[in-house]
Parts: C-alpha cells; structure tokens; sequence
C-alpha cells in the first residue's frame, strides 16, 4: 500500500493560511484597529483569473433501475417490512459489538447484559424467528404426513377405498374442485414465473457486472492520471499571482507613489488652487484697471467738451429771454416759463472728480513682471513628480522583492517535486492493470458457476412445473374423460388416466414440499436479514453510522477510518463524512481531511505567505524634502499685490458718478419744448431766435449726448471693472496672507508629515501585494476541496458494490424465494383438492346400487 501513501502526500501540499491571518487580525491592538478605521481603506485587489484545473471526466454511472422486475422487489420489500417492521438496531449493533471486541465465548452469555441484548436481538428477529420456526415445522411435518397420508391410504382409508358415495350434489363438488385446483395451479405457475425471472435476472446481471468493474477500473486510471497534471497545474498558476506582483513592483512610482501623491494632495493641491487663482486676479485687476483708466479719460473729455456747449448754449438763450419783446403782456407769461427751465439744460455727471488709478495700475505692471503662474506651476510639477520619487528611492527595495519572489517559486516547484508522484502512480496503476486482469481471469469460472447455479435453480423450479404437469394433465384427461352417464366402476380410460396423474401430483408434491421448503427457509432467512441488516442500512447509510461509532473496536482508538488509514485514530474522519464528500466528487485531499495530518499552512506561511514581504516594504522610505510648492518670489509677489494699493481707492464715488446720467434733462424734449412756447409767441424775431435756439439743442444732443448715450457701454463695462476691483481689494491682505498659511501647511505636511502618510500607503500597498497570493492561497484550497484528485471513483465502488450485491443478487435471490415460497404453500391446497378431485376420475372397484329407491350398501 506504498502508493496510497504517496497519494495521500502529494495532495498535501496545498492548503491556505486563511488560519494564520485570522491570527495575525485578532492579535492587532484595539488603538490600531480604531486608526485604521479612520484611515483610508486600501483599494480593492484587482481579481485573478486561475484558469480551471483540468478536469478528470468518470464514465461510471452508479445507478440502477431494474425495469419491470422492479415490481417483484417491491413486493418482496413490502412482505420484508411486514416480517420485520422494526427500524435498523443501531444501537444494539454497537453494543454486541463493543461487548464482544475480545471474541464470542460461551460462558459470557450467561451475563446478565449479554442475556439483555440476546433478548433484544430476538425481538428484533421475532418476525424471521416466526417464520423460519414456520418452515422448519413444514419441513418436519410435511415428510411425516406424508407417510401417514400413505400408510392411511394403504389402509383403505384417507380416500384409499376405491368407492364413491352417489350424491346429488356430486357435480357441484368436482366444479368446485376443478376451478380451485386450476387457480391454485394458475397461482403457482406465477410464483414460478416469478422464481425463474429472478434466477434469469441473477445471471443477466452478473454479465453487467462486468460493465461496472471495467468503467471503475477506468475511472481510477483516471483518477491516477490526472491528479499529477492538476497537480502542477496548480504549482504553475504561481506564476500568474507572482507575475502581477511583479507588474505592479515595476508600476511602484505609479501605484505606491500614485497613492502618497492621492492622499498629499488634499491638502496640497487646494493651496496650489488659490494661489493660482490669486495669479489670475492679478491679471484680471490689471485690465480693470486699464479699462477704469481709459474709460474714465474718455468720459472725462466728453464731458468736458459737452459741458462748454451746454453752458454756452444756456447763457445764449438766457440772452435771448433778455430781449426786450419778452416784457410784452402777451408773451411775457411764455418768456418767464421758458426762462424758469433754464436751470434743467446742464450736464448731470462730474467726471473730473473721480481720483486717478494711473499709481495703482503701475504697481500691479510691476508686480505682474513676475511670473505667479509660471511659479505655482513649478509647485505643482514638484508636487507632481512623488510618483517618480518613489520610484527612484526604492530602487533597492522591489528587486530585493524581486529575488524573494523568485526563491518562492523555487521552494514551490522543490516541494512539489519532493514526492515521486508519477512513479507512485505509475506504480498504482500498474497495480490496478494487474488487478483488473486478476479478475478478468475469474470471469469464466464466474460464467461457469453462475450456470450450475442457474441449472440449480431451473432444477428446483422443474420439481414444482413436474407437480403442475401432473395437475394439468389430470385437470385434462379428468375433465375431457369424464361421462356424466358413466357409472364409478364404468368410468374410462382417459378419465381414470386423469384421477391416477392427480394422485401421482400428489405424490411428488409430498416428495419435493419439504425439500423446496427447506430451500426456501434458508434462502429466505440468509437473504431477509441480509436484505434488512446490511442492504438497507447501506442504503439509507445508517451502516456508516454503526462504522464510525466512537470507539467501536477498540476503547482508546476514537474512529476506525483514520485508524487504519494513517494510524491515528483521532482524526476526525469518518466513514460517511469521506462517502459524502466523494459522492459530491469533491478533492481526496478534503474527503480524507488531509489537512489535519499535513500542516501546508506553515509551508505556505514561509513561501507564498512571506511576512519578510511585509519587513522589507517597512524599510520604504520616500524623502520629500526637496518639494517645493511656491518658491520666495511667488511669496515676495502675493505680498506686493497686496501692498498695490487698490484697497485705497474710493470706489463708491466711481460707481456714483458712472451711474448718474449725462445731462440733467432729455436734451430733445427740452428741444420740443422750446418750440412749443415759440408756437404761442408771435411770429417775429423772437420766435425765429427761440427756433434757432432749439435746433441748436437738438444740433447738441445728436452731435455729443448720442455720441456719449452709444458709449454708455463704455460706461457698463466701467461699472464691471470697478465692481470686479472693489472685490479684489476687499481684505485682499487676508486673503494673501490665507494663501500663504495654507502653501505653509501642505509644506509643512510634505516636510514633516510624509512619512506617516508614506508608511500608511506601503501598508495598503504591501496588502494589495498580499492580496494577489491571498487569492492563488484561496484558489488552491478551493481546488483542492473540490477540483484536484475528485474522489467520485470511491463513492462509485461503494454504490457499485451495493448495486451488484444487493440489487442484482440479494434482491435476486430473495425474489426467488418468494416465488418459491408461494408455490410450496400453495403445494398444501393442491394435494387436498387433488386428492378430493381424483375420487371423480379415478375408476373405482364398487359403487353405490339403488333399488326401490333406497340406497344400499355393497
């Protein structure tokens, strides 16, 4: 049994270390376990794909569906229960057993607990005890009657006087006799239908049996075949865990550096973000400024040049309203209107007020000599670069992680090797070669003993076909023979042919009744209690039950499995756990709990498992000191914006005066109104005069009020610029120096803050690392558990060993029995109405005369 050991090694290799972690995470301190929690979680671990292990394809089906016979088991179960109703005696089983492991002795029945179980077993065996006590009383009897019945008949008695009574109803009793001895015999030509379809299945059987062991032979080559090439297929599929950790060492800068620069830049990239939207302000300052500027020298000019042309224009018209044809009653009432609006022709805004921005625009000119942008973009490129930092400073460290994961594969592909799992397979099917051929050789003697059982059986079925020969027979020369107006001694031949083959029946009944019946008690008691002590409990597996009761055969050895097994009976192995786990074609290396003997796990922990992985990536150091977010005149420049001096400028008196209007009236409507009062004067050279003075206002409006009502765009635009300078400048040295404590923080973080945040990544990264050979460890203990060396070939033995044993022959056998059985009981019936029959055929030496119509004796 060299191999099995080798089997049992090869498929050890493969265990998880889901234990050891398990530890490693109950070990952790409280205090940790609540960082980590605040901690970002790692992200998750980018799946494998394994591949399937090469699957072993069993062409043993384990099933058995008898047909049509099928109905005879039946019935032969259900006659089974009711001799023996009672559920299978576990309990009782183990207890004679384990009363009894130092073998049976006499003088030890006289025990009070051996007499309590040998009661119980009679109990048990009540309805078998009853019926065997039945057959052997109809073996002992039955020769003995006979002889009676013979020694009776010779007497002349027992039917033995060759004289028949005359009697009315004579023809009713022989119908009677004659219908119930033709169903007896129809009943036993079915028991022996019966009988012989059970011997005829035992041998068709027996050839499928031949079926079975070939296609188990085959599944166990295969099994052998198979196992070593899933076998290294699971070693290969190291390389797809070790390949990725070796992406994704080469991808360090990215992912490990990808992943400091992630967590730096919460507080970095934000102070990077104002500082270059302060560098924007700045530009956008510059063009309001420029635009306040120009606009305002504009405005400034229109205004002018409108205000001299208004001014001049009312002193003209005041001039005008002067003339003495104003002091006429009829038109000094319109001259003294005309004269009260003179104060509403004038310009509304003053320009000229408004204070100069030339000082500021040249600081924020000068200021804007340095480039700010240009600056925080230096910052974020530093920043950026940590990637490429991380990978230049743990140059050492991944191919130190490298050759590491080199000399794992090593150690796998040396442990896998270690066993010569080939040459012991080899070896074991060599052996099952040698076996299969072993029992190949018995086939002929098999074929040639399963026809003497046959001719047996055939045999034993012709001395009941002999009876109903003679039966059927005397049934017909009896009934074709027989004369109604024939007189008892004036029968005929055929009729009296038919009385004597009756009682020649008779006779064979009585030679071969207890000859069948001691056939089928024995039968009936070796096939019944195998049908129900070891069929059944095989069937419903309560028979592994009884096998892997705790201490069955010995007290100090708990199951007997892995005791004979691996010699440790502590195991935790049973019978029906390994049954179950290969009917479900799952692993040998589960079935058979390999993993209690084998500790892989402490392989695994220094191999595939490497906490040395974990120490080398502590050792990560990523120095960040040279990062440089915002360099001094980036600083020296925020600060001189602020200093500008755009926070001095009187803002609200620019917004006043933009958002008066140009004039005080609508020039035009002044126009019109002056023309409307020189319609009421009379025609003359005032009126002319008040004319020229409206076209002169209206010349005014289209000439430089239009002009100017076009630019109030200018004026819009204006109004923006100031508002956008106003918002600029509100607490702009706040807000400078805001950006300078925020870009003073991220510095200080990177400084002096990075290496925590450096040992967290390398944590997340180390596990994700991890990860990758946590799922080769997961895929192996899965492939192991349901993938590698299925053990369905055993669950197939076993179900093919109860299928030929108690399907094809206990269930067989018993069938044959029953039919048997029948016939023998029916055997009793037939010899009584046989001999009642025969006297109505049989010609007989007297008979009854009548005269005068009283019967008389001869």
């Amino acid at each position: 049994m060299l191999w099995t050991r080798w089997l049992v090694l090869l498929l050890c290799w493969g265990a998880t270390s889901g234990e050891q972690q398990a530890d490693e995470r109950d070990q952790a301190p409280a205090g940790v376990r609540a960082d980590s929690r605040r901690q970002r979680s790692p992200p998750p671990v980018e799946p494998l794909d394994f591949g399937f292990v090469p699957a072993a394809v069993y062409d043993t089906h384990a099933y058995y569906e008898p047909g049509s016979i099928g109905i005879l088991f039946h019935m032969v179960h259900a006659f089974l229960y009711v001799v023996q109703p009672n559920s299978f005696p576990k309990d009782l089983i183990v207890k004679v057993i384990q009363q009894n492991m130092g073998g049976i002795k006499i003088e030890e029945w006289r025990k009070p607990e051996n007499v309590v179980l040998l009661l119980q077993w009679i109990h048990y065996e009540a309805g078998f005890i009853v019926c065997a006590t039945l057959g052997i009383a109809f073996v002992v009897l039955v020769p003995i009657i006979a002889t009676c019945f013979c020694v009776c008949r010779c007497c002349e008695n027992c039917g033995g006087e060759m004289h028949q009574r005359q009697r009315k109803n004579a023809d009713c009793h022989r119908g009677f006799f004659t219908a119930s001895l033709i169903a007896i015999s129809v009943f036993i030509i079915l028991g022996v239908l019966i009988a012989y379809a059970a011997n005829h299945n035992v041998s068709t059987q027996i050839r499928s049996t031949r079926r079975l062991i070939n296609t188990n032979m085959r599944d166990l080559k295969t099994f052998a075949n198979n196992t070593p090439a899933q076998v290294e297929y699971l070693t290969a599929q190291y390389t797809t865990a070790k390949n990725k950790v070796l992406s994704d060492l080469d991808n360090i800068g990215p992912l490990l550096g990808g992943r400091i620069h992630s967590q730096l830049e919460k507080e970095v990239v934000p102070s990077l973000d104002t500082a270059l939207r302060m560098a924007g302000a700045m530009r956008e300052t510059k063009e309001a400024l420029e635009t306040v500027n120009t606009s305002l020298e504009v405005l400034q000019d229109g205004m002018g040049k409108l205000q001299a042309s208004v001014t001049g224009e009312r002193a003209s018209l005041s001039n005008t309203l002067s003339d003495p044809a104003c002091t006429n009653g009829a038109v000094s009432p319109t001259c003294n209107t005309i004269r009260s609006t003179l104060s509403q022709l004038g310009v509304n805004a003053d320009y000229s007020k408004l204070p100069d921005v030339s000082h500021a625009l040249v600081n924020i000119n000068t200021i804007l000599r340095t480039d700010l942008s240009n600056i925080v973009q230096k910052g974020y490129a530093s920043f950026n670069d940590t990637p490429k930092l991380v990978k230049e400073q743990t140059k050492n460290i991944v191919s130190g992680v490298k050759g590491m994961l080199d000399k794992i594969g090593t150690e796998i592909t040396s442990f896998s090797k270690m066993f010569p799992v080939e040459a012991s397979l080899a070896n074991f099917t060599t052996f099952l070669n040698e076996r299969q051929k072993a029992i190949e050789s018995f086939y002929p003697q098999i074929d040639q003993m399963d026809f003497y059982r046959w001719i047996g059986c055939v045999a034993v079925l012709c001395m009941v076909v002999l009876v109903l020969a003679f039966n059927v027979l005397g049934l017909l020369c009896g009934t074709c023979g027989y004369d109604k107006q024939a007189t008892p001694t004036t029968r005929g031949c055929l009729s009296n042919t038919g009385g004597n083959l009756l009682m020649a029946g008779v006779g064979f009944s009585f030679i071969f009744a207890w000859v069948l019946m001691a056939i089928v008690t024995s039968l009936f008691v070796a096939g019944g209690n195998i049908e129900k002590m070891i069929c059944e409990p095989l069937a419903n597996r309560q028979l592994f039950k009884i096998i892997d009761t705790p201490f069955l055969v010995h007290p100090e050895k708990k199951n007997f499995l892995p005791g004979m097994l691996f010699q440790n009976p502590n195991i935790d192995l049973t019978l029906g756990s390994m049954y179950r786990e290969c009917y479900e074609n799952n692993g040998l290396y589960h079935a058979l709990q390999l993993e209690t003997m084998f500790n892989i796990n402490s392989f695994l922990n220094r191999t595939v498992y490497n906490r040395d992985l974990a120490k080398v990536f502590e050792g990560v150091q990523v120095d960040l000191q040279n990062v440089t977010l915002l360099e001094q005149a980036g600083r020296d420049n925020l600060i001189n914006f602020a200093n500008s001096g755009i926070g001095q400028i009187d803002y609200d008196a620019y917004l006043t005066e933009v958002n008066k209007g140009v004039t005080l009236v609508d020039l035009l409507s002044f126009a019109t109104d002056l023309e409307a009062q020189a319609d009421q004067l009379p025609r003359g050279a005032l009126e002319n005069a008040l004319r020229g003075h409206a076209s002169s206002i209206r010349l005014i409006h289209r000439e430089q009020v239009v002009p100017m009502e076009q630019a109030m765009v200018i004026i819009s635009t204006l109004s923006q610029s100031i508002k956008k300078l106003q918002r600029t400048s509100n607490d702009l040295p706040v807000k400078v120096t805001n950006i300078l404590s925020a870009i003073d923080a991220a510095e200080y973080l990177i400084t002096h803050n990075a290496s925590h945040v450096v040992k967290q990544e390398t944590k997340g990264y180390v596990q994700s690392l991890v990860g990758y050979f946590r799922q080769y460890t997961e895929w192996v203990k899965n492939s192991l558990t349901a993938e590698v060396a299925q053990c369905k070939p055993i669950s197939n033995i076993v179900d093919s060993m109860e299928i030929v044993a108690c399907s094809f022959i206990i269930d067989s056998v018993n069938t044959f029995w029953f039919g048997l059985g029948g016939c023998c009981i029916l055997l009793i019936p037939s010899i009584i109405i046989s001999v009642k029959l025969a006297k109505y055929y049989r010609r007989m030496d007297t008979e009854d005369v009548f005269e005068d119509g009283q019967e008389n004796w001869n």
